[in-house]
């Protein structure tokens, strides 16, 4: 059956996510993907989805998916790639097209190459094949941690002495809450520095800002930030734990962890999940696990280097 290949549209956002929860199922066990975040990607100010988005269908199938985004506006280009697991060829041909954009989109940028990263399940139904065929490799392995909740089990934590949360439903506490996620995640592999700008877009209209905050130490300044949401159907999630490496060593971290777990239960969330870097040399695995969570499932990031042909 021929394929159709056309750009995605904000009006799409269902189809791609039965899509997406198809993969889930094969992939995970079951459906995680919610309209709220494929909505978000598809209505971004900067999708440009006529250059930058493909939908693949055998009929009236939709069988793949494809999205390309530039928050570097350098030489790092970012997709996402979907595809069903009896439609190898869709996904080919989209990783083609995407390929062919993510260059464009480099040399817009005035790069001299497009290093690009996709992330896929340690068991994709993408067959690997085609992208190790074409020059792409792993390069990190993350994991999706999630632990259980229940307020009886998690109550509202005491913090260590002097320190004290703020929520960022004002527009100063948002801007230092995007500030110390800059500071603190600085030297992270995989790090694409944003302004406020971006990181406001990224988080999507669906953010709480009564859900993000910001802790600070009587006497000593702003210690850490924590970015959480309640928009998924399976769990919370915590987007964003980081602590500025003067006050790292003092509970910051776990006390944050566990504020969210209390957070959470007492809305009634049964389940709260994120997802860490394992290469994190900070342990932040280390801290997670020993706060009870667990492994959920694992995400490789791919990495193919792609020249720039210099303009004839």
């Amino acid at each position: 059956m021929d394929l159709v290949i056309r750009p995605a549209m904000p009006a799409d956002a269902p189809a791609v996510t039965r899509l997406l929860n198809a993969v889930d199922l094969i992939e995970i066990g079951r459906e995680e993907s919610d309209v709220a975040d494929v909505e978000a990607d598809l209505v971004h100010p900067e999708a440009a989805l006529e250059d930058n988005s493909w939908l693949a269908f055998a009929g009236d199938e939709l069988v793949a998916y494809g999205l390309v985004w530039d928050d570097s506006r350098g030489e790092r280009i970012d997709m996402d790639h979907y595809v069903l697991p009896g439609h190898q060829d869709a996904g080919e041909r989209l990783l083609g097209l995407m390929e062919a954009q993510t260059v464009r989109r480099a040399r817009s940028n005035d790069a001299e190459r497009a290093v690009v990263h996709l992330h896929l399940n340690v068991r994709p139904t993408l067959d690997t094949a085609l992208l190790t065929g074409r020059g792409w490799s792993v390069v990190r392995r993350y994991h999706v941690l999630t632990r259980p909740l229940a307020p009886d089990a998690d109550p509202l934590p005491a913090g260590p002495g002097g320190l004290r949360l703020r929520d960022c439903r004002e527009e100063a506490d948002r801007r230092t809450a995007h500030a110390l996620v800059e500071e603190t995640f600085l030297d992270h592999f995989d790090n694409v520095p944003l302004t406020y700008e971006q990181w406001v877009n990224n988080l999507g209209a669906h953010v709480d800002w009564g859900h993000v905050w910001v802790a600070s130490f009587d006497g000593e300044g702003d210690a850490a930030v924590l970015v959480t949401s309640n928009h998924r159907t399976p769990y919370a999630w915590v987007n964003t734990l980081g602590v500025r490496k003067g006050f790292r060593g003092r509970g910051v971290a776990s006390h944050l962890l566990r504020h969210a777990f209390g957070f959470y239960a007492a809305l009634g969330r049964d389940t709260i999940g994120l997802g860490v870097d394992t290469g994190n040399e900070t342990g932040a695995l280390r801290l997670y696990e020993k706060h009870g969570m667990t492994t959920h499932f694992a995400v490789d990031t791919w990495e193919v280097v792609l020249p720039v042909p210099a303009m004839s």
